[in-house]
């Protein structure tokens, strides 16, 4: 898959387009990327998807923003895996913030990627202040010569699969909700960074990647962790928080204690799939009674999967 980054995209032949920011890649979106892949071929097309970082949101009030589902690491590479030709990735800014309508249509689907066919929901809104929408696109794509279609919503048991639900069943600890929308179980994934080393002096040692967005979901774990370079998927249990007991971080923080493994981890890629929620994250009187909680927790994920094992 082609991955091209920048203010302005450009396109060598005309392309079957989808546009959204993406987050998360929830079945919604999968049903989006299928029909754009799909379509594509039939038109003998290549498939394209215009997505944005960061995320609008955290353009205009990075302080409410919602929290990020997805790095854009991730979402790549599940486009990637749908099949998907390009992504142009348009970085979201103060010019583009204040790109009216019409003029973003023009810029990048238009005659930035060319698009001959182009997909969105009915709810889509687009240019300074959201000002356009779905009936203006009808009309700027006869004046354009692309092809429009609307993506229906996309329901399950009756919810509408969304970035919001999932977000919701997240920030629940309801992972076997989150895994219905998305249609996998969830995955943070990150670079692991030097820490403190307290991990390892509770006797407990640590994996640690530094979150840039705030985690849509917080608590203690059971895991399994997949590092770069390596087949198997690998026990663990994980704190996503800000470790309130000793040294309080500013920023959410992802630790992972792997079960029975011992290695040099740093700098590696590690991808971490949420199975269990545990508990909620806790302020400990003291060092002890932290040791005492960190070694219940292992021990009930250890149990977690021996009865999966058992199974």
């Amino acid at each position: 898959m082609r991955v091209t980054h920048g203010s302005i995209a450009l396109a060598g032949k005309r392309l079957a387009l989808t546009i959204g920011n993406f987050d998360g890649v929830h079945r919604g979106h999968q049903a989006m990327l299928e029909r754009t892949v799909s379509r594509a071929r039939a038109l003998r097309l290549d498939s394209c998807v215009l997505t944005f970082e960061p995320h609008p949101l955290e353009f205009f009030t990075p302080a409410t923003a919602p929290a990020r589902l997805t790095r854009l690491r991730d979402k790549l590479e599940l486009m990637a895996a749908a099949g998907v030709d390009r992504v142009h990735v348009a970085r979201f800014d103060a010019r583009l913030a204040s790109l009216a309508a019409e003029r973003f249509v023009d810029a990048y689907v238009a005659h930035g990627l060319r698009a001959a066919w182009l997909l969105v929901g009915r709810d889509f809104r687009f240019g300074a202040k959201r000002g356009g929408d779905f009936a203006l696109l009808e009309q700027l794509a006869g004046r354009h010569g692309f092809e429009l279609e609307a993506m229906p919503e996309v329901a399950l048991q009756g919810e509408r699969v969304s970035s919001s639900a999932v977000r919701a069943a997240l920030a629940a600890g309801d992972l076997a909700a989150a895994q219905r929308l998305l249609g996998r179980t969830y995955v943070i994934s990150g670079r692991i960074a030097h820490g403190e080393k307290l991990g390892r002096e509770l006797g407990f040692p640590t994996a640690n990647i530094m979150l840039a967005q705030r985690a849509p979901l917080a608590g203690i774990f059971v895991v399994e962790c997949l590092l770069e370079g390596e087949s198997q998927w690998r026990p663990g249990v994980a704190s996503v928080g800000r470790r309130p007991t000793v040294n309080p971080t500013a920023a959410p923080l992802l630790e992972v204690h792997l079960l029975d493994y011992a290695a040099d981890l740093y700098r590696r890629h590690l991808r971490v799939r949420f199975l269990r929620k545990l508990r909620d994250e806790q302020k400990y009187d003291d060092v002890p009674a932290l040791r005492a909680a960190i070694a219940g927790d292992a021990a009930q994920a250890r149990s977690y999967f021996a009865m999966k094992t058992d199974a």
